[in-house]
């Protein structure tokens, strides 16, 4: 998720789930407010493919609309890398009148990640076992154990069966497990921008990782609150902004353009020259974007979610594709994004015909835009339009 960069160099005022306040859609949407936001928390341990497991650990979750007497209007939204349970704040467009979902029939549910710092268990939690934070000692917690325990909260408020599962990214990730897994489970579900990570997806990852654990700051993961390594952490972003963006869009915002604080990257002066000189604008976009993120997120929760990335695998512990796909029976709609070069479009049409021959029932789409990976958020209404 990507925060406004203003011609002022001004940052708008920040709300708790790290989300610009002033931030809307592309279309003006204003911030949709949950019916309800809490915790949930698991009895007993939560088992992890790993081969460790967490004790009781605790999911953060928000509502939007009312569960009909029936318990048949539930749709779960699974958010993407760095977002929250709050969706009404990051992807107001889907709940616009008309759109994807409706506060009206839909009850709508959106359950923040393991490993977050938005609320659930994850490395800046305590340890119950240990009375010590978990920090580096935090398991990997994978996208099959996310969708495990989202079932068990599930469970817990009667929902046996989903009208609708979606999301884009690390979320729909989770939303095709969730077809995998629990076939009996849902109606529908839509997965927007997302294939097993590439080799240059992994590659990009490792070195996002490797800027935080060569911060001086990170101090083996036991970092102080008020001490996180804040410099690997932006450097971090800044090269997951790159591949959430295309180079199209990079040129027609940023081209070769000086940076807009009035910097000259041709200055041969002592404070702006030599072996670095002023910056171009597309470096103090990124520098904007490493900034606003330390604010917002945790260093070690970051590395715990990409790993659960890169290490999802749809087919692993499945003998082939026919006996993983073949469980599937909903009906699915798969979304590609044509300049998305971290998820190729046609890497993510392929994946939808390799799961057509399994024998599940699947049309794929393509939304046309120059914004990258983060299209899905950057033009919703365009998703949206794709998605009716």
């Amino acid at each position: 998720m990507t925060d406004t960069y203003n011609r002022s160099g001004a940052s708008p005022p920040k709300s708790k789930t790290g989300v610009p306040e002033d931030r809307s859609s592309s279309a003006g949407s204003k911030i949709v407010e949950p019916t309800y936001e809490g915790d949930f928390v698991l009895d007993g341990s939560l088992p992890l493919e790993c081969g460790h497991s967490l004790v009781c650990p605790t999911l953060h979750y928000a509502v939007y609309g009312r569960l009909n007497a029936a318990r048949d209007n539930a749709v779960l939204i699974c958010h993407a890398l760095s977002g929250s349970a709050l969706v009404g704040s990051w992807w107001p467009e889907i709940f616009a009148p008309g759109a994807v979902l409706s506060l009206e029939h839909d009850f709508v549910i959106c359950i923040n990640m393991l490993g977050s710092c938005y609320g659930s268990t994850g490395p800046g939690a305590v340890n119950p076992e240990t009375g010590q934070s978990y920090g580096p000692d935090f398991p990997l917690v994978s996208v099959r154990d996310n969708v495990r325990a989202q079932a068990r909260l599930l469970d817990s408020l009667g929902i046996r069966r989903l009208r609708l599962v979606l999301g884009a990214s690390i979320g729909g990730m989770q939303a095709l497990d969730w077809t995998i897994l629990y076939p009996d489970r849902m109606e529908r579900a839509l997965v927007i921008g997302v294939t097993p990570l590439s080799a240059m997806g992994l590659a990009l990852n490792h070195l996002q990782r490797q800027a935080i654990l060569h911060d001086p700051e990170w101090s083996g993961g036991r970092y102080l609150p008020q001490r996180p390594p804040r410099r690997g952490l932006a450097l971090a972003r800044q090269i997951g902004m790159i591949s959430y963006k295309s180079a199209p869009l990079f040129d027609e915002r940023f081209g070769r353009n000086p940076n807009r604080t009035g910097e000259d990257p041709w200055a041969a002066d002592g404070k702006c020259g030599g072996l670095t000189g002023g910056r171009f604008d597309i470096a103090g976009y990124l520098d904007y974007q490493g900034q606003r993120f330390i604010e917002r997120f945790d260093a070690n929760a970051y590395l715990a979610i990409l790993r659960a990335m890169d290490t999802w695998d749809p087919l692993r512990g499945y003998a082939s594709p026919q006996e993983a796909f073949g469980r599937i029976e909903a009906r699915l709609s798969f979304v590609g994004i044509s300049s998305d070069w971290l998820f190729p479009a046609e890497e993510v049409r392929r994946f939808a015909e390799a799961i057509l021959q399994a024998g599940a029932r699947v049309d794929y789409r393509e939304m046309k835009s120059d914004h990258g990976h983060d299209a899905f958020l950057a033009e919703q209404a365009e998703l949206v339009r794709l998605l009716q």
